[in-house]
């Protein structure tokens, strides 16, 4: 421990001694009695002690709508009045950037999520490949490479499966866009 520790620790317990008796009298309560003057040796009479008003706080006035607390009755509960503030447990940073969020969408391709669509068939023609995809409203569209999802677009299309570029809505993350391959067939091995 160091000098300058050693000397703010000794400092603490000191005033931890001296504030002691008089907090426990404050909470009491009491007054601390103060130490009375020696009575002058002459013979001549003592005078009158000076009168002091009591060192005591105001008490305070109470707010409109409120009933002045009495000692040893219990006071009305705190309601607390959210007008005109924000709700503290809402996010700050993902607020209105998550696409699931959002109660309207647009419609058809524009207004799927990459997690929600499945790959039903590709196609050849003389442009290249196109895709058939499945949402979850159980309709079919078709996607050719750089169509727009809600999340992310239509990067590739290859002879067996799609791939998706979505983007990632999360803010402390250093990848802002993340591949994802979905297969014409499903993991199962049967058609669907």
């Amino acid at each position: 421990m160091n000098p300058l520790h050693r000397a703010l620790a000794a400092a603490i317990v000191f005033l931890a001694l001296v504030a002691a008796p008089a907090l426990a009298a404050q909470q009491r309560g009491t007054k601390q009695p103060a130490p009375k003057p020696a009575p002058p040796e002459t013979g001549a009479p003592a005078p009158a002690p000076a009168q002091t008003a009591p060192a005591q706080p105001a008490p305070a006035q109470p707010q409109a709508g409120q009933t002045p607390a009495r000692p040893g009755e219990p006071s009305t509960p705190f309601t607390y009045n959210p007008e005109g503030r924000r709700d503290p447990f809402v996010s700050l940073i993902g607020k209105g950037s998550d696409p699931k969020a959002q109660g309207m969408r647009p419609p058809g391709v524009p207004g799927l999520l990459i997690n929600e669509v499945s790959v039903k068939g590709i196609v050849r023609n003389n442009s290249g490949f196109v895709a058939l995809i499945q949402g979850a409203d159980n309709k079919t569209y078709v996607v050719k490479a750089g169509d727009r999802l809600l999340d992310g677009t239509v990067k590739s299309i290859v002879q067996d499966g799609v791939v998706f570029s979505q983007d990632v809505n999360d803010p402390l993350s250093l990848v802002k866009q993340k591949e994802i391959r979905k297969p014409l067939r499903s993991a199962e091995g049967g058609r669907g």
